[in-house]
């Protein structure tokens, strides 16, 4: 296959009827090896949830994709680039005004659909072998999938990730933000936040879990990832967790070169693992 290759855009029909999800799929430079020349799939969510991708040059993509990867990301509902009601649709239902279908909503049916669209216009890529990963707000739809949708996937990373609504609405730097931002406030609806909780769907996870996290958090403090850790030990599920010493909530983009040399180390021999991608020459020790 040409390396450089150019990412392939598809319009897929989102499931809320009101437009497509507009997603893209870079296909590997050299497939790896194995299962009949079938290519393993890394599905990324982007964080936010108000920000959205594009097709523009992104190292962890090209990086992914070297490794083997068919790589597929889209702009879910909650994304910015479309429209206001699209952005405000994953709002609460309990919201006085605007309500939508709370995160892990629409924004999850997009992702699903969007992974269906690929699989559909790719018939190369491998349905039994895709895995999932994403950071913050990519990290809790990475998680809330692996809690409701394990089947679909063969393992997932779930980094700097919002895990536990009612304690992280307590503990962020942007304590009390969630309330504008899901339409009510924890105090008014406890009960709403635990629902959207992944941490209280954590039996549903039954798919090899790897979790990222920074020490020095402040917006997703560590003890998001510490709750999801212990309780899928708990529950004797296969899960890996390593944490960031010194090193805050941008780590992937702004941390220290020996920190996000290891990240990518550690991402790609998980999956690798896994998936069957080719791992890094030197994983980093334990």
């Amino acid at each position: 296959m040409p390396r450089g290759r150019t990412p392939v855009r598809l319009a897929v029909p989102s499931p809320a009827g009101d437009g497509d999800v507009d997603t893209w799929v870079l296909l590997p430079d050299e497939p790896a090896t194995g299962d009949g020349g079938r290519i393993p799939v890394l599905l990324s969510i982007h964080g936010g949830p108000m920000t959205q991708y594009a097709d523009a040059w992104f190292d962890e993509f090209r990086l992914w994709a070297g490794a083997g990867y068919a790589v597929v990301w889209c702009n879910p509902h909650g994304s910015t680039g479309y429209t206001q009601d699209r952005v405000r649709s994953i709002r609460s239902p309990l919201a006085e005004t605007a309500p939508g279908t709370g995160w892990g909503g629409i924004d999850a049916d997009d992702v699903l659909a969007a992974l269906d669209g690929a699989l559909a216009a790719f018939d190369r890529l491998d349905r039994d072998r895709v895995g999932v990963l994403g950071g913050s707000y990519g990290g809790y739809l990475t998680s809330w999938l692996a809690a409701h949708h394990s089947a679909r996937f063969a393992a997932a990373c779930s980094e700097r990730a919002v895990n536990n609504l009612e304690s992280l609405d307590w503990s962020s730097d942007a304590a009390g933000w969630f309330g504008h931002e899901l339409g009510r406030s924890l105090l008014d609806a406890p009960e709403e936040y635990r629902r959207m909780s992944p941490l209280h769907h954590v039996r549903g996870i039954d798919v090899p879990m790897l979790i990222l996290h920074s020490e020095d958090d402040l917006r997703c403090p560590v003890e998001q990832a510490d709750a999801l850790f212990v309780a899928l030990r708990l529950l004797g599920r296969p899960v890996e967790y390593w944490r960031f010493p010194e090193e805050g909530h941008g780590m992937s983009r702004d941390g220290s070169p020996r920190h996000r040399v290891q990240r990518a180390q550690i991402i790609l021999d998980f999956f690798g693992r896994h998936l069957g991608g080719r791992r890094p020459e030197e994983v980093p020790a334990g």
